[in-house]
């Protein structure tokens, strides 16, 4: 299997490159328009084919293809290679709004060819193995609550780039019933002190029973995440993506990811890779996928148009 990596920048280097090419079976290709990071990055994974302009790509006959760039690109380069019938991953989001989305995907089902986005929090190992069936969509009449805080540090920012760069993250893994709209959502923001960025976003709603809670705040004391899950008298909280804790039976046990994963594993990239790479040999993506991509962008992008008026009233 031949596979092209597109755009080496900060989250390739620090959450791809390291994993996927200890994989065995697999070719990679290297693309970036920067020539430096190129060659250095080329030696140091001792990667023998590289580009610097992605439509040279449909000469080195590959499988399948990953992009990275950033997101402003994307609707660009996806195009292009779904028009070749080329099996496309995408690190999320797919694109910054969602029209794009749906144009990505329109696309792709016309080509009958596989595009996969990047959602890496849908696979944390130590979650799935408590919370077992939560992220793959599975109903579950006792799951009673799910909150997903994802915080950040003096980090206030545009309202496009904070929803769909970054609070798409805890909105889609609080998405687990692929909703579309606004409607019913419960929806609260705050500003920095200069009115002129967002600081913190929260998003509640309740669906087949379930309280469903994406919270960002990216003016906290520091960087963290955490995720909470209640049951009938069972409850769940991680503080990261390594430990956490379960209350029931009024007692409290301890959980931990095993001592021997990886970093990235523990991370979700592991189980996410292989799905994709199971993408790429059948030829096939689940439906049940491609609905909950093509939601979660269509719910950021009315969560988006949301706050966007409401700082415009707020201005006035």
């Amino acid at each position: 299997m031949k596979i092209a990596v597109i755009g080496l920048g900060g989250i390739a280097q620090k959450a791809y490159l390291p994993f996927i090419t200890q994989l065995e079976g697999v070719e990679w290709v290297f693309c970036t328009r920067n020539t430096e990071t190129l060659n250095l990055l080329a030696k140091k994974y001792k990667i023998r084919e590289t580009y610097t302009d992605f439509q040279q790509l449909i000469h080195a006959n590959v499988d399948a293809v990953m992009i990275h760039s950033a997101t402003q690109s994307h609707l660009n380069i996806a195009s292009f290679f779904l028009s070749q019938g080329i099996p496309t991953f995408v690190d999320k989001p797919l694109a910054a709004n969602g029209q794009d989305c749906e144009t990505l995907y329109d696309l792709a089902l016309r080509k009958q060819t596989p595009l996969y986005v990047g959602f890496n929090r849908r696979h944390i190992p130590l979650f799935n193995q408590y919370l077992v069936g939560v992220q793959a969509g599975i109903p579950h009449s006792s799951l009673l609550s799910l909150r997903w805080e994802k915080h950040r540090f003096n980090q206030p920012g545009d309202i496009r780039t904070f929803i769909f760069d970054d609070f798409i993250h805890p909105l889609d893994s609080v998405n687990i019933y692929a909703k579309k709209s606004a409607q019913d959502l419960h929806i609260t923001c705050q500003w920095d002190a200069s009115q002129n960025q967002l600081g913190r976003l929260d998003v509640q709603w309740q669906q087949q029973d379930t309280l469903l809670h994406a919270s960002m705040n990216r003016l906290f004391g520091s960087t963290q995440e955490r995720i909470s899950a209640n049951f009938a008298n069972q409850s769940y909280e991680f503080s990261n993506f390594t430990q956490g804790t379960l209350w029931q039976l009024d007692k409290t046990e301890k959980l931990q990811s095993k001592d021997w994963m990886p970093m990235l594993a523990t991370k979700g990239f592991d189980s996410m890779i292989q799905e994709w790479l199971g993408v790429v040999k059948t030829g096939h993506m689940p439906q049940s996928l491609i609905e909950r991509n093509i939601a979660s962008h269509q719910l950021a992008e009315a969560i988006c148009q949301y706050v966007t008026t409401q700082k415009t009233r707020k201005m006035h």
